[in-house]
């Protein structure tokens, strides 16, 4: 009985999580269904943060996925108009749920990329 509520309550964070990334992408002027799809999502992603779409390579390199990951969630926090201390929350395991959660159903807006002199334009 217990694993059955166990599995009910993740399945319901699980519904939850993608619900939020469909509504994130939707704000992003992308295809929500994307957010269902691997790889394809973290283009996506790539996309909404204004990042070049090789950058899915490094994400496959051990140790070197860890600072994309960070550099990503930090650009996500500045594409919504969140500061640093936003990012840091979709970097620290189980407050990203939260900020996911927020980003998805908050008022958060899509305010596209950071600006950078040193960024390429994304390539769709």
């Amino acid at each position: 009985m217990g694993s059955a509520i166990g599995t009910i309550i993740y399945l319901a964070f699980v519904v939850a999580i993608i619900a939020a990334m469909w509504k994130i992408f939707v704000k992003a002027n992308q295809p929500g269904w994307g957010a269902i799809i691997p790889i394809y999502n973290t283009y996506l992603m790539l996309k909404i943060i204004g990042r070049p779409a090789w950058w899915i390579i490094l994400l496959f390199i051990p140790f070197v996925n860890l600072v994309i990951g960070i550099i990503m969630a930090l650009d996500i926090a500045k594409s919504f108009g969140k500061g640093v201390g936003f990012g840091i929350g979709l970097i620290i395991p189980l407050v990203n749920i939260v900020c996911i959660l927020i980003l998805g159903f908050g008022d958060a807006r899509y305010v596209g990329p950071a600006a950078s002199a040193n960024r390429t334009a994304f390539a769709a």
